[in-house]
């Protein structure tokens, strides 16, 4: 691997780590022309399906667009990083095990938003508002009601209630 500080070619591993999750290796370099040390990440390549739009266009999977989508809906909410990067691995990881070589957009749609339900119900509701294209304040409400509704357990006290308790 060449230096990214002085293009040098050689450069050598001088420690190696798994990373928390397990599911990269990283690498600690040194150049052996200019001795600056930097990181390298090694992850595994998972196959993923081609994603059908709506249209019926087809376009390869981007985890920078799974991954941007999901960034956007969390904007300043309480969810750290781990969690959020947590749930993208676990949805690669669903994504890659699907036997077909293609998805409908709406699949993986549903399953960001079921992640996002668990994470952040603020976030759940701005993914599902541009995901299903609401068009006036009861398609809100309903998405609001239903969460209400079918919350799991325990309420999480990072949040506030989206509707009054009566």
């Amino acid at each position: 691997m060449w230096c990214p500080f002085c293009r040098h070619e050689n450069t050598r591993v001088v420690d190696s780590r798994l990373t928390r999750d397990g599911m990269q290796i990283r690498r600690r370099r040194q150049c052996e022309s200019c001795a600056a040390r930097f990181n390298t990440y090694e992850a595994p390549e998972l196959k993923a399906p081609r994603i059908i739009k709506a249209d019926g266009a087809r376009e390869a999977f981007s985890e920078g667009k799974l991954r941007e989508g999901m960034l956007r809906a969390l904007e300043k909410r309480p969810v750290e990083t781990r969690e959020v990067e947590r749930t993208i691995r676990s949805l690669l990881r669903e994504i890659s095990t699907v036997e077909d070589s293609e998805i409908p957009s709406s699949l993986l749609g549903e399953w960001v938003m079921r992640e996002l339900s668990k994470l952040d119900q603020v976030a759940y509701v701005r993914f599902a508002s541009v995901y299903k294209r609401f068009e006036d304040v009861q398609a809100f409400r309903d998405v609001i009601e239903s969460l209400e509704r079918d919350a799991p357990g325990d309420d999480d006290s990072r949040q506030i209630s989206l509707l009054d308790k009566k």
